[in-house]
This record gives C-alpha cells, sequence and structure tokens, in this order.
C-alpha cells in the first residue's frame, strides 16, 4: 500500500512540519493524563467487583485494535484529521458526520466532567469548601484564559507532565512498600486480574465503559498529521507507542491501589477512593499530593485543552451555518471564538452541577460518543481498503478492524439502556442538522 501525499488529495503543505516522534508521544501523554485513573479509580473497582486491572486491560486492547485502523487512515489520509476525516474520505460525507457529531458527544461533556472530578479532589482536602463553588472558580479561570489566548498551556502542560509522572512514582514506590510491609492486609497477588472466588465476567464488562473514559485522547495525535516528520508513519507510531505507556501506567496504579484496598465496599466515597487508598498506603500527605495532582490535573490542565477543542468544533460548525452563527463571532481584541467559548463554560456548569453525585452516568454518556465513533471508523477502515481498494492484507485491514469492532462492540453493550437512549436522541439530532443544513444547500462540515 502506498501512502498518499498530502498535495495528492488536494490540499498545500502550509504547516511547518517540525514535530519529532517524541513531540507527538508527549502531546499524547498530555492529552490522555497519566494519572487518569486516579479521579475514577473507586467507580471502575466498585463496578467490577475488585477486578479493576482486567477491565483496563480489556479496554487497552480495545483501544489498540481501534489503533491499527488509526494508523492505516493516518497513512492513507495524511491530514490534519480526525474521526470525521478519515469516515469522510474513507465512506462518504454523511457517514462521516455521522461519526464526528457522536464524537462531539464527548467533547461536549468532557470539561463538566472534568470539572466535576477536579473539584471533588479539592473538596476531599478541604471538606469546607463547596464542590459547585469549585467547579464555578475552575470554569471562570478557564474561560478568562481561553478568550485571553492560550499561549503559556503548551509550556504549562508538560511540566503539568512531569509532575504527574513523579507523583505517580511516588504513590508506586511507597505503595509497593506498603505491600511489602503488609499494610491494610495487603500481599502481592493477581486478585485485581482474577480472583476465582468473585470473578465476574458480566461485572467487569459493565466495568470498562468507565475504564475506557482513562485512555480518551490517544486518537487527538491524528490531528498533528500534517506538522509531523514522517507524517501519517509517525502518527502511526506515536498512537501505538502512547497507547503502551500509558496502558503500562494504568495497570500499575490500579493493581498496586487495589491491592491496597481489595474491598470496593469499604471506601467512604467512590469519587474519592483512590486518595482514601493512598492515606492507607502512605499516610495524610500523600491522600493530600494525589488528590492535589489530580484536581490541577483534571480541572486546571486537562479540562483547559478539553474546552478550546469543543469551542473551536463549535466555532466551525457555526461558521458553516450548522449551528447558530453567532458561534463564530471572534474577540476583536484577543482573536479568539469567545461565544462559543463561553457556551462551553454555561454547558459546563449546567452539567457538572446536575451530575455532580452521577459522576459514573456522566462517564458513560461521555464514552459511548467516543466508541461509537471507534466502531464507525472501524467499519469504515474495512470497507474503504478491502471495497475500495482491494486489499488483500488479512490482518490490517480485516481481522483487526473486526477484532475492534468485536471488542468495541462488547464494551459497547456493557452500558445500561439509558445512556444509549440519550446516545440515540444525540445521534438522531445530528442526522437532523445535517440533512437541515442540505436542504438549504450548505456546506457540511465538521473538522475536529
Amino acid at each position: 500500500m502506498s501512502e498518499n501525499t498530502l498535495e495528492s488529495l488536494g490540499y498545500k503543505q502550509e504547516l511547518s512540519r517540525t514535530l519529532e516522534l517524541r513531540d507527538l508521544v508527549i502531546y499524547g501523554l498530555i492529552f490522555i493524563v497519566p494519572i487518569a485513573p486516579f479521579g475514577i479509580f473507586g467507580h471502575v473497582m466498585s463496578a467490577s467487583g475488585g477486578t479493576i486491572v482486567t477491565a483496563y486491560i480489556i479496554g487497552l486492547v480495545g483501544m489498540l485494535f481501534t489503533a491499527v485502523s488509526y494508523s492505516q487512515m493516518a497513512k492513507e489520509f495524511p491530514v490534519a484529521g480526525s474521526v470525521y476525516s478519515y469516515v469522510s474520505k474513507g465512506t462518504n460525507s454523511f457517514i462521516g458526520f455521522v461519526a464526528g457529531w457522536v464524537m462531539l458527544l464527548d467533547y461536549v461533556l468532557i470539561p463538566a466532567l472534568l470539572y466535576v472530578v477536579g473539584a471533588l479532589a479539592i473538596h476531599d482536602i478541604f471538606p469546607s469548601i463547596s464542590p459547585i463553588l469549585l467547579i464555578i472558580a475552575f470554569v471562570i479561570f478557564n474561560t478568562y484564559v481561553n478568550i485571553r489566548g492560550i499561549s503559556f498551556t503548551a509550556v504549562f502542560n508538560r511540566w503539568m507532565l512531569i509532575a504527574e509522572l513523579i507523583v505517580l512514582a511516588i504513590f508506586l514506590v511507597v505503595g509497593v512498600v506498603a505491600i511489602s510491609n503488609n499494610v491494610n492486609g495487603a500481599v502481592f497477588s493477581i486478585a485485581p486480574v482474577y480472583d476465582v472466588d468473585n470473578f465476574s465476567l458480566g461485572l467487569i464488562i459493565s466495568a470498562v465503559p468507565i475504564a475506557v473514559l482513562s485512555f480518551l485522547g490517544f486518537d487527538g495525535i491524528s490531528t498533528l498529521a500534517e506538522e509531523a516528520k514522517g507524517g501519517g508513519k509517525a502518527v502511526s507510531k506515536a498512537i501505538f507507542l502512547v497507547l503502551f505507556i500509558i496502558g503500562g501506567l494504568f495497570i500499575a496504579q490500579t493493581w498496586i491501589a487495589a491491592l491496597i484496598q481489595p474491598d470496593p465496599e469499604q471506601f467512604n466515597n467512590l469519587d474519592t477512593a483512590f486518595y482514601e487508598t493512598a492515606r492507607i498506603a502512605g499516610g495524610e500527605w500523600l491522600g493530600v499530593l494525589t488528590a492535589a495532582t489530580t484536581a490541577i490535573a483534571w480541572g486546571i490542565a486537562d479540562s483547559l485543552v478539553a474546552q478550546i477543542a469543543t469551542a473551536r468544533i463549535l466555532y466551525s460548525m457555526g461558521r458553516d451555518r450548522l449551528l447558530p452563527s453567532a458561534l463564530s463571532r471572534v474577540h476583536s481584541r484577543y482573536k479568539t471564538p469567545y461565544v462559543s467559548t463561553l457556551l462551553v463554560s454555561v454547558i459546563s456548569i449546567v452539567v457538572a452541577i446536575a451530575f455532580m453525585s452521577h459522576l459514573a452516568l456522566l462517564t458513560s454518556i461521555v464514552t459511548i460518543g467516543a466508541l461509537t465513533a471507534f466502531l464507525i471508523l472501524n467499519i469504515s477502515t474495512m470497507y474503504y481498503f478491502v471495497l475500495k481498494k482491494k486489499s488483500h492484507n488479512f490482518f490490517l485491514h480485516i481481522l483487526s478492524p473486526l477484532l475492534g469492532i468485536a471488542v468495541v462492540g462488547y464494551i459497547w453493550s456493557g452500558f445500561e439502556s439509558y445512556t444509549i437512549i440519550i446516545g440515540a436522541i444525540w445521534a438522531a439530532i445530528g442526522v437532523g442538522i445535517y440533512y437541515l443544513a442540505k436542504m438549504r444547500g450548505r456546506q457540511v462540515n465538521m473538522e475536529i
């Protein structure tokens, strides 16, 4: 298979190709957040019946097969794209729009989810401070930064990545020492992977949709295809490196934490279960350290990037008149899409407060959008390479997408019925917007 060039796809090389493989990997790690399980540990432990590591392994396998499809499409279409771009070029604009629209459900709601986790982390340290006030404070700060301009965020997030890795290393070392000393009766075992007395595949599958949230973001590397030295091939390598690195980190931290506190029923609060576990392992200082790091990583660093991305998508759709044109207004002084940024802020506050006590449900709604888009991408990969290009590469273009469909579909089956209904309503709204735009003769475009 020969890789298309940017020029052969009808585009000019306007962006500077300066990003090395290392830069792509760092970007992916920043986007995913190496300590992502800190914020949802209790919910995954509870849903999986304590077999949390298996839930993360299944999630990783599903993402790896989907990553193969991303890799193949990135090599074939080396554009600054996303699910929308790949599916549109691999099949047609309608299916591409549907894929992009369901992924947008992830983008629209994830800032609210990040704010909730960040606020709950600080509330764990300072119980007297209202989580609602913390959410509002996070939103106001990030909105101000986004409207004023975001030139400092790249440097800030790199330092944040280093801080997260240091805190994670501290937890792992302290955790291993605690287990060695039988703190809380902990012993080294494979119980978080397989517990013969309590193993339930049904429970594990119900936990995977929550665990998969931790992996979301690896696909963001594909948006840098036009700025990467090596184009689609470099993006492909970076996606797999990031998934293997992040998968190893997730398995290590959840395994250690589950050994220290193996019984989910002992948690005082599922939202703050990881910090409770850290206190058991190392004392109050470790609980505070892990909670504070989560608060900054989720409530400021990652939510800032998520809010930026969502505002730009709404800005693009407003500019193309798929949504109200007011969303495309740009600040006269700061040259940022301030109306769409303010809308994301309002949505984030409303959703965060509404789902404050329903973190697992909000997580599932966010995840169903991404997983549905991944299913469409895997199907589109098979369609494009096998039916359009007549490829005979059995593993890359038939077996791998099929396994991706099977694993992601199996994870998808773990969603509750009300989550599926919400996802279906969202998809129906997208289809309505698409055909309404077509009837009005407007170009349907939704780059993410």
